[in-house]
């Protein structure tokens, strides 16, 4: 396996001067990387593992599916509006 990152072969060459690792395998890192020029650092993939466990659907699949069953929430919900808050709104309304 090659390696990513200039970091990763210092990482590498040090524990193979501290002998956790054997000479043949970092020759064999060090040589399946060729002279391949490496970046400083790799950051891991943003979100990569929520966005492979969350399923999303279609818009209207989901307006369709809450229509029917009458399950979905209304648009106060949705916007976060208490239900004191609706009761006050529609009280105002009724006056006008």
């Amino acid at each position: 396996m090659p390696f990513k990152s200039q970091a990763q072969r210092r990482k590498f060459a040090e524990l193979l001067l501290k002998g956790e690792i054997s000479n043949q395998t970092f020759e064999e890192w060090n040589r399946e990387t060729g002279s391949a020029k490496l970046p400083e650092r790799v950051k891991p993939k943003a979100n990569a593992k929520s966005a492979t466990k969350r399923r999303t659907t279609s818009k209207a699949k989901r307006r369709s599916t809450s229509k029917t069953t009458g399950r979905g929430r209304s648009k106060a919900k949705r916007r976060g509006i208490s239900k004191a808050k609706r009761r006050t709104t529609a009280k105002k309304a009724e006056r006008k």
